[in-house]
């Protein structure tokens, strides 16, 4: 176990270190040495550069919002949250889960990259194409826009006299020269040169691209599912290309190339974990040859010694526990698809996560507002645990609210109300199970589930004093289903199934098998100050927006509050817009109908009655 004293980000905010040790996620041994893997969660398609002394890794997260996870170290091998710069890719219906939904799609295989003074961040989307987010400051905030081309599992890349490069593509892989607006100048499929005998390229992907030593190097996965890793070597960026087979290792592959300051290289690999997802693994690099060759005589390291990066640093885990007591989520947090912002607070009732009913739904899968986290697995123990502590006296008829874990399929454990009667309830999609039995329990419940890291299973229980939990329903056989791809994720849900109106307040989550307020917070918060809880303005992105007719268009609102924080408050503004027939606004989209200028009067209130308004301003016309 870490000694205690160098651990950092464990136990977060403001805990009492003297009294407890938290149970943390961690691939650090205190000794000079980490075990893989390097994150012991789903961070897939790892993208990774180093900043001056800082490293940064890109990850995908798809249909979970925000997203784009980028986490940050300065080893290698101790990580923490660095930016979530994804807010929403459209708010178009299957993102809002209106009757359709994005799983399996959104946002993946990202590449990183930092060229004088900007980060850029280029993801790829099934069926909305590429995007760019751009920051001077890894931390936000990012702006996007999306590209003219779509760029398939790409590779960013800036040469010496600051021209851009993309490398994408599957099976076929191409090379483009982009202009100073990511346009493309010139497309060109690779053309080979060697190519190693018995390299399956029946699915290259996940292509990045490096210049090394007067080399280009593009470094992929190949041979689809069970995949090796790869690299093409070429003096000229469109070739030809060698190939050689760089690493062959059991469902581990895909990621980046990094330079430590000392020398030292290194990859970042993802390895297929079933129902947890695809994890990070740390792999040394040799360059034989002038080829990079991963792992240690062929094959994958699990303990080894942490990368030489001039100094040591202490011990990190990223947080898990939450007794929401931010104005803003903490950064373990996705939401399922876009949120409706208008239907949760985090200052409603200081202290908890208020989430009131959004739509009538007949399952969990469709129901929007649905707060996620990863599942972590553990050094020491097989189990990982996920509680809450709920309040439910504020659900109407029909309602559902609980803790579910969540891939294809989910189990949750929860409570309904069914005839006026509030009832202990846990589906299992799994095996068609439904268990159902009335409780006495007028308002706080808390509700747990366990899942296995060895047997892939998950337990549900639920207690009444946080003291003795009773194991309700069966078990869960996790899977890991491309229908969803990404891991099972503990989620926080309640969504209507007759009408909307309830609400039910979560106090806290946690990962502890024992687990207090009391233990693991100090007393200090007593509710937010005026200051947080005062608006002081609200903007929209742009003061005019020219469209076509047929289009639409996503915007959104910003509260300015007297502290200094901002929050979106798109979906509850309150709009007057005298001109319906020339544009609408549904669902923080400006939709244009018809020829004509339509302006636009907004509004919103804070929590203590005050109110600010804007104005905007949409032209619209016929295309040419």
């Amino acid at each position: 176990m870490a000694n205690i004293s160098l651990v950092s980000g464990i136990c977060e905010k403001k805990i009492i270190l003297d009294r407890i040790l938290c149970i943390s996620s961690n691939s650090d041994n205190n000794d000079g040495t980490f075990t893989n893997p390097v994150i012991f969660g789903d961070f897939p398609d790892p993208d990774v550069i180093r900043v001056g002394d800082v490293y940064y890794m890109s990850t995908t997260t798809m249909h979970n919002f925000p997203g784009a996870t980028i986490l940050k170290s300065y080893d290698l091998v101790n990580w923490e949250y660095c930016s979530n710069p994804l807010e929403k890719i459209e708010s178009n219906a299957c993102y809002n889960l209106d009757g359709c939904n994005r799983y399996s799609h959104g946002q993946w295989a990202s590449s990183l990259k930092y060229h004088k003074g900007t980060y850029y961040l280029h993801f790829n989307t099934l069926d909305e194409g590429s995007f760019l987010l751009t920051a001077t400051n890894p931390e936000g905030p990012w702006t996007m826009k999306k590209l003219s081309t779509s760029f398939y599992d790409a590779g960013l890349f800036f040469d010496d006299d600051d021209r851009i490069y993309i490398v994408y593509g599957i099976n076929k892989l191409h090379v483009a020269e982009l202009d100073s607006d990511f346009k493309v100048i010139r497309d060109q499929a690779i053309t080979f040169g060697n190519i190693q005998s018995g390299i399956d390229n029946s699915a290259t992907e996940g292509s990045h691209l490096y210049k090394i030593n007067g080399y280009y190097y593009i470094y992929a996965t190949t041979g689809g599912y069970y995949a090796t890793q790869v690299a093409f070597r070429s003096s000229s960026i469109f070739g030809p290309y060698d190939e050689k087979e760089v690493f062959n290792s059991d469902r581990i592959h895909q990621g980046a190339l990094i330079q430590t300051q000392t020398g030292e290289w290194w990859t970042m690999l993802f390895a297929d974990k079933g129902a947890y997802g695809r994890l990070p693994s740390l792999q040394p690099v040799s360059w034989i040859d002038n080829w990079p060759i991963v792992g240690v005589n062929g094959k994958g390291v699990t303990t080894y010694k942490k990368p030489n990066v001039g100094k040591d640093y202490i011990i990190k885990a990223l947080p898990t526990n939450d007794n929401f007591r931010n104005y803003k989520l903490d950064m373990q947090w996705e939401w399922n698809h876009n949120p409706d912002d208008s239907k949760w607070s985090l200052m409603e009732k200081a202290g908890s996560l208020r989430l009131q009913t959004v739509n009538v739904v007949d399952s969990l899968q469709r129901a929007r507002n649905t707060l996620t986290q990863r599942i972590f697995g553990y050094s020491n123990s097989t189990d990982s645990y996920g509680t809450i502590r709920m309040d439910v006296q504020n659900m109407k008829e029909g309602d559902v609210a609980g803790l579910a874990v969540f891939q294809d399929p989910y189990a949750y454990i929860g409570i309904t109300v069914s005839g006026g009667i509030k009832k202990l309830v846990m589906m299992n999609t799994g095996n068609k199970a439904n268990f159902s039995q009335p409780i006495t329990c007028d308002s706080i419940i808390y509700l747990r589930a366990i899942t296995n890291y060895s047997t892939s299973k998950a337990s549900f229980y639920y207690s009444t004093d946080n003291v003795t939990y009773n194991k309700f329903g069966n078990e869960l056989d996790m899977k890991y289903n491309l229908s969803v791809f990404v891991g099972n994720r503990f989620a926080i849900f309640n969504y209507a199934t007759s009408q909307t109106g309830g609400y039910v307040d979560v106090d806290w989550f946690s990962t502890e098998r024992q687990f207090t307020e009391d233990t693991f917070y100090d007393s200090s918060f007593v509710g937010f100050t005026k200051n947080q809880m005062t608006i002081s303005s609200v903007s929209v992105e742009q003061n005019t927006y020219n469209m076509l007719i047929g289009t639409s268009k996503d915007f959104k609102v910003t509260a300015h509050y007297l502290d200094g924080h901002t929050e979106d408050v798109t979906n509850e503004a309150i709009y007057s817009n005298p001109s319906s027939n020339i544009v609408s606004i549904v669902n923080g989209q400006i939709i244009a109908k018809a020829d004509g200028v339509a302006t636009v009067d907004f509004s919103y209130q804070d929590l203590l009655g005050n109110t600010q308004s804007g104005q905007f301003q949409v032209n619209i016309k016929r295309s040419h």
